[in-house]
């Protein structure tokens, strides 16, 4: 009995060694699940937009006024912030030499008037009594007629130049073109001024209309054709954070900037409160609607390389590479334009490891959003 029980613990022992030996060889078996392309189908529509560009507000209108003639400052009736309105008097001037030259000239007008009154008195004389046959001859009505038509030219001259005169005196008298505020003054009475680069380097005065400003900006080219005239903009300004206004579209320049490949728009804003001011920086908003229908797709399904723009689409199972071009793009969403037909299968999630001509087995439909 004692000699059979180490036998039995050895068989124990390689019976168990069998059993262990053999779990280890056993293979289990892995089953790979084949991947599945998420897909979606080209489908027409209208991509509505908009464009954030910056913007600047400016006068509607706004003039440097200088002296017309050299003169001295004898009064100025504004200063900056005076709100004026058109034909108000701004600045008195005082030109010594221009009423001598006002005093020369209306006493040659008088002087001619003279003359010319007399020749046609005499002219008048002569005609009367020609009437009465062979009293005045021809040739002395003829001679008294060229008479009298030579100082008629003569006071028109000097009336002419009496004027001309009379303007530049008026010209003394600087008057607002139109309503505004004085934004700048740079002279004091006394001062000598005239004309730009003739006696003065700054202007009199600077005066702007600010109750109603331009605001412009600077669409790019690829936005300038979905531009339209009376489109509503709105807009903020970086000091005015908690307020928004709106402003429609006037006018445009029709043309690119040769520089900045732009075209400049112009929109009113009317600004009664006077919040806004000329200078101020604006962040501007202009919707874009569409014009025509095309192609919208998930951003995610266009390939932009460094080659070629594509989109992959499945055909029988195959992928082929499809080049187009870009549009607008929108939460998530893009414009393409290529050889596409309505409701070809495109891969969601597009990339050039995607090679062209290779299988596509397991898709899945999504509506890409």
């Amino acid at each position: 009995m004692k000699l059979l029980l180490p036998v039995w613990l050895a068989c124990l022992v390689t019976i168990s060694g069998c059993e262990s030996s053999s779990g280890k060889n056993e293979k289990k078996e892995v089953v790979v699940e084949e991947a599945v392309t998420e897909v979606v189908h080209a489908r027409k529509g209208k991509l509505s937009t908009s464009l954030q560009v910056p913007g600047e507000l400016i006068p509607y209108q706004e003039v440097a006024i200088y002296a017309k003639e050299n003169s001295f400052v004898k009064k100025v009736l504004v200063d900056v912030g005076s709100e004026v309105k058109q034909g108000q008097l701004l600045v008195s001037l005082d030109a010594p030499e221009i009423s001598s030259r006002m005093a020369e000239a209306q006493s040659r007008l008088q002087s001619q008037e003279a003359v010319y009154t007399a020749t046609k008195a005499n002219f008048d004389r002569l005609t009367e009594t020609s009437k009465t046959p062979g009293t005045i001859s021809p040739n002395d009505l003829d001679q008294a007629a060229a008479q009298k038509n030579s100082q008629l030219a003569q006071l028109a001259a000097a009336k002419s130049v009496y004027n001309q005169v009379v303007d530049l005196k008026n010209y003394l008298e600087i008057k607002a073109p139109f309503d505004g505020i004085i934004s700048s003054r740079n002279v004091n009475t006394g001062a000598y001024v005239g004309p730009s680069g003739k006696g003065s380097d700054l202007p009199l005065l600077v005066l702007q209309q600010q109750k109603q400003l331009r605001l412009v900006v600077s669409v790019p080219e690829a936005f300038s054709g979905l531009l339209n005239k009376k489109d509503t903009v709105k807009f903020t300004i970086r000091s005015l954070p908690n307020e928004k206004f709106t402003a429609t579209i006037n006018r445009m320049s029709g043309t690119l900037d040769s520089r900045l490949r732009s075209e400049r728009v112009e929109m009113d804003v009317f600004n009664k409160s006077k919040k806004l001011l000329p200078g101020m920086y604006a962040e501007v908003n202009i919707p874009m609607p569409a014009n025509d229908s095309s192609f919208v797709v998930p951003k995610s399904a266009v390939v932009s390389g460094t080659e070629k723009i594509f989109v992959i689409r499945v055909i029988d199972k195959k992928a082929g590479w499809v080049d187009v071009k870009k549009g607008r793009e929108s939460e998530g969403k893009m414009e393409i334009y290529g050889a596409l037909n309505n409701g070809d299968t495109l891969i969601l999630k597009a990339s050039d490891e995607i090679r062209n001509g290779s299988e596509i087995r397991k898709m899945k439909v999504t509506s890409g959003r």
